[in-house]
């Protein structure tokens, strides 16, 4: 662990007053909340107000898959802010197209070659569903139950998990079907095999009654992220694949959260080394893309799909797309990612060091019902029972319904360790870049935050 680092005790009190008076979270009720106030960070360490050092097993949002504050993509921004800090979409930028250059070079498949460059997921996903219906007129969009796509109007409907129900109008057309859960599964599997298999005959009948000819487009997060981090079962993406080419809708990626090496691989939907095979028509990007250090998202398109709009505008645009400081943090960092192994640490962690940890910590744990993940990719769900797999807390859970969980949060700061809590489960996020020491120190404080607050 490095040593804690000096503070200016006003300015965190400023920052606290400030904080309180202004600024207005994300999905949270505001009176209920005291943010932790964060005074620097460093590679896998963040520092709080007392300057103590906390490893991240959260990325943040997941999304600093190089860490914070690497050099290379620091120096990047600084150099092109001197250079051209900011301009327009419609003007051609170099730094611009070789982010897109780059980006397209790691994707699996020959198809998906131009870039439309947004300012996060949410907006990717969005404009993603645009062009989807544009390119085949048709309206309706498919979405798994259990997945996250945004806050926009279109990527809220998307998404299946608790925060869609406050804005979920019914307007957006979109249709959600089950996907593979092999722990909670609903088609009462028994094997992987099995869960996919009928999953995919589940998805089958959605769309037979749906009507195929009404569908413009299925979005799936490759690897369902804040719902649960559940891998597929070898064989379903590419059962996707083979059933939405069939009938003519648009099989739409969101690698927001899995690509750029959170899986061990650049891309989630290559997890299991059939990408080619798989070969979406629309791939959505974001956070790893430039580990969120300048906000930046991308729809990239396949040659057919972005060919619709050769001689026809495409409707949709935005006043920060493909921004030259993100646009050179994109660059820095999947360079640095390409010179470094990153990709490859992320993998090795997984295999080597996370998943073997907590497959240790699950047979201490009775509150542990699975571990499952790959990479720098993992949940830990907490149950009641391993008989009934009742969740330690329900889904949604706020105020003293939520207490377990929260006293697991705040076990785990009481030790250095920041999570990433999320329902009944704790995820294990770091960055792809952490170290062997540091993913073992951070699987040891979790271990002990476990038998505190739940026992043996």
């Amino acid at each position: 662990m490095p040593a804690s680092r000096p503070v200016d005790a006003a300015a965190v009190a400023r920052a606290r007053e400030l904080d309180s008076a202004h600024v207005f979270h994300s999905w949270s009720a505001q009176k209920l909340i005291t943010p932790m106030v964060v005074t620097g960070a460093e590679g896998s360490w963040v520092y709080d107000a007392e300057g103590r050092p906390l490893l991240d097993f959260s990325s943040q949002l997941v999304f600093t898959n190089i860490g914070h504050s690497h050099p290379k993509v620091v120096t990047a921004i600084g150099e092109q802010a001197a250079t051209l800090a900011t301009v327009a979409p419609q003007h051609a930028v170099g730094v611009r197209g070789e982010a897109a250059r780059l980006i397209t070079s790691h994707l699996p498949g020959s198809r998906l070659n131009k870039v439309f460059f947004t300012t996060g997921g949410a907006e990717a996903n969005e404009n993603a569903v645009r062009a989807a219906r544009q390119h085949t007129g048709r309206r309706k969009v498919l979405a798994r139950y259990r997945s996250y796509h945004g806050n926009t109007q279109t990527a809220i409907h998307l998404t299946g998990d608790p925060r869609r129900w406050a804005n979920d109008s019914g307007a957006e057309g979109v249709v959600h079907f089950f996907g593979p859960y092999l722990y909670r599964s609903v088609f009462h599997s028994s094997t992987e095999a099995e869960e996919c298999q009928r999953a995919l005959e589940h998805l089958e009948q959605v769309i037979a009654l749906e009507g195929p000819s009404t569908i413009a487009a299925l979005v799936l997060e490759s690897v369902p992220g804040t719902a649960g981090i559940m891998v597929p079962p070898p064989g379903y993406l590419a059962g996707v694949r083979e059933i939405t080419r069939r009938h003519g809708i648009m099989l739409v990626l969101d690698e927001v959260m899995a690509g750029f090496g959170r899986t061990g691989t650049w891309f989630g939907y290559d997890v299991h080394g059939d990408g080619e095979r798989i070969d979406p028509d629309l791939v959505t990007i974001a956070k790893g893309v430039n580990s969120g250090y300048v906000p930046l998202g991308a729809v990239v398109l396949s040659d057919e799909v972005a060919a619709t709009f050769d001689e026809r505008a495409f409707p949709g645009g935005l006043t920060y797309s493909g921004h030259p400081l993100a646009c050179a943090a994109s660059v820095a960092t999947i360079r640095a990612m390409e010179e470094e192994g990153v990709v490859e640490n992320a993998r090795r962690l997984g295999e080597d060091v996370i998943g073997p940890a907590l497959r240790e910590i699950a047979e201490r744990h009775d509150v542990v019902g699975e571990v499952r993940g790959t990479g720098v990719f993992w949940a830990v769900e907490l149950v009641k029972s391993h008989e009934t797999r009742e969740p330690v807390v329900p889904a949604g859970a706020t105020g003293a319904a939520n207490a377990p969980m929260a006293a697991f949060t705040k076990a785990c700061l009481s030790r250095g360790l920041l999570p990433f809590v999320n329902g009944n489960r704790t995820h294990v996020v770091p960055p792809c870049t952490m170290s062997d020491d540091e993913a073992l120190w951070g699987l040891q404080q979790l271990d002990a935050a476990l038998g505190e607050v739940f026992g043996a």
